[in-house]
């Protein structure tokens, strides 16, 4: 599939719509197609924004096509567009919000697709990366700008199914601000703690001299073991976790999949002070729907039933 992003072209008289003004006119389908296939609301507005240019592209105003999806079995109306071929055949639709259906659709409905809807709609790093090796774009970037896309936009809040929340993307105060570039990568903050995200080829020893921390630094900030090896679009902390999550995340209800090390991440928090804080065993994993306390101590009241979640 080609990628429409690259033809943007609006017409002499018509303003080109925002980054932000896109993700506020998407962000409720992109929620509701979550909801009815799994595919994170995270992903669907990056690759839209990605496509179609943010809503501005030729494809997109002239045959409502978001997604740069063609016309592979396809019985509906059509546009034709020059892309990697002259006058290539693309799907056309009467809304946006039907290319936004039909994308769903399509992805459930191809088979080279089918593995991705084994990972968490909650997993935009591992769907990134899966779009990009079942060939759904030609760009060798093609994983890396969606997460960077996702990142950059905290489009990853959606994914929580949570559509009437504003992305206000000049706020200083918000948890993934750009605050300070290097000469290969942005440095991020979370819960008041700068960042990274790793990129293909990183590993703790480069990352070390990069960044010139020592070489326990990395791997004591994020809790990692001796001999970890860095996966590409990971979270990597370049300071030390806190004791507790920001303001406004007292919980966390455990998804399929998840373990303690990642939701230590996910909120910047000590591997250690989160299993003290539920009153669990260094080592031992939550279960799914288990209630995880990230700002005070689990009450008592609850761990009789966090203990029955464990028997299960």
């Amino acid at each position: 599939m080609a990628m429409a992003w690259l033809f943007v072209n609006t017409s002499q008289g018509q303003s080109r719509i925002t980054k932000e003004e896109y993700i506020e006119k998407y962000k409720k389908i992109a929620v509701e197609e979550m909801k009815r296939s799994g595919i994170p609301a995270s992903i669907t507005l990056a690759q839209g924004i990605l496509e179609s240019g943010n809503g501005n592209s030729t494809l997109a105003r002239k045959a409502n096509n978001h997604f740069g999806i063609k016309c592979h079995n396809w019985d509906g109306e059509k546009h034709y567009h020059d892309d990697d071929a002259k006058d290539e055949c693309f799907r056309k639709y009467d809304s946006a919000e039907e290319s936004y259906r039909d994308h769903t659709d399509f992805l459930m409905k191809t088979p080279r697709y089918r593995f991705l809807f084994e990972y968490r709609s909650d997993d935009y790093k591992s769907w990134a990366h899966g779009l990009q090796k079942a060939g759904y774009a030609t760009s060798k970037t093609y994983a890396s700008d969606l997460i960077r896309t996702i990142e950059e936009n905290k489009l990853y809040i959606f994914d929580s199914g949570d559509y009437t929340r504003k992305v206000n993307l000049n706020r200083k105060d918000s948890d993934e601000d750009f605050t300070i570039s290097l000469k290969k990568r942005k440095i991020y903050e979370r819960n008041r703690i700068k960042y990274i995200i790793a990129q293909e080829g990183d590993n703790l020893v480069s990352l070390t001299k990069e960044l010139d921390l020592f070489s326990w630094q990395l791997r004591k900030y994020n809790d990692l073991p001796e001999g970890y090896e860095v996966r590409p679009g990971e979270i990597l902390y370049i300071q030390p976790k806190r004791n507790r999550a920001e303001v406004g995340y007292d919980f966390h209800i455990v998804k399929e999949g998840e373990t303690m090390h990642a939701i230590s991440q996910l909120y910047g928090i000590k591997l250690r002070k989160l299993y003290r804080r539920n009153h669990m065993e260094p080592g031992t994993e939550p279960v799914v729907g288990q209630k995880l306390w990230l700002r005070k101590t689990m009450p008592r009241s609850e761990m009789s039933h966090t203990n029955t979640l464990g028997d299960k």
